[in-house]
């Protein structure tokens, strides 16, 4: 497919996760920066609802963000949907300048155990469905010379503690593939940044048992990572202070880590 010649009124961004929680927070706040939002999402329903309330508020002679229903473990559509979404955007006037892979997944335990299937549910959404898409990101802006691949990773990667092992491990390998990914794109003119999110009020973590002080809504958190599309480090802890905090957890000794509850 032949994407349109661009007249750039209005950059374009892809969201990947984008129906809910920051994925969805992320969307009303580039639209209101002057993006072009595609949204991909499982949830067909919600992200259909999604487009309809931006589109509403943006008030433009035509949708600023168009709807694009997606299993991010179909690995083997991605490739077609990602090249209708360039064509698309083009088509709108946009040309592709972000991809944020938003995706994730975190089950809650039966009885404090996670089933086989949700553990790999969670490595495929949080972390290969990441690479399927980021790869076909990181091809197309470094054919052109320019653009920005964010990853939402999380502080949970940090280090391994008690709790929801595939999804700590998932979170290590998505940061660990972003920081390659950065060093071989350096010089390219494409950034690739690693956003670290602590504690984020979201669908997903509506069942656990969060510290109040140390919770920031998905809002805020969406606010810093669309500052980071332009500026700022390439690794970004959000807030800022989880960059000491895990700092701190990374130095307690392995011997101690069974009797902490973290």
């Amino acid at each position: 497919m032949k994407t349109p010649e661009i007249r750039a009124e209005r950059p374009g961004a892809l969201i990947i996760g984008a129906s809910s929680g920051m994925g969805a927070a992320l969307a009303r706040t580039l639209a209101a920066r002057g993006y072009t939002l595609a949204l991909v999402a499982r949830n067909a329903d919600a992200l259909t609802q999604l487009c309809a309330r931006i589109n509403t508020a943006a008030l433009a002679d035509r949708p600023v963000a168009y709807s694009y229903p997606h299993d991010v473990r179909d690995y083997a559509a991605a490739p077609a949907l990602f090249d209708q979404i360039r064509h698309d955007l083009g088509a709108a006037g946009s040309e592709l300048r972000l991809v944020i892979y938003a995706a994730g997944v975190m089950p809650e335990p039966e009885q404090g155990v996670w089933s086989f299937d949700d553990e790999r549910a969670m490595l495929e959404t949080n972390f290969t469905g990441a690479i399927r898409w980021l790869a076909m990101a990181a091809a197309t802006f470094q054919r052109i010379g320019r653009g920005t691949i964010i990853g939402i990773s999380s502080v949970a990667g940090d280090r391994g503690r008690k709790g929801n092992s595939a999804y700590m491990a998932s979170k290590a390998a998505l940061s660990t593939y972003l920081e390659s990914l950065r060093y071989r794109l350096a010089g390219s003119g494409v950034r690739v940044v690693t956003a670290k999110p602590g504690y984020v009020a979201t669908p997903m973590t509506a069942g656990a048992k969060l510290p109040k002080p140390l919770v920031i809504s998905a809002d805020v958190a969406a606010a810093r990572i669309a500052d980071l599309a332009e500026r700022g480090p390439t690794v970004a802890y959000i807030p800022g202070y989880w960059r000491l905090i895990m700092a701190v957890i990374r130095a307690i000794p392995a011997a101690l880590m069974p009797r902490l509850p973290i």
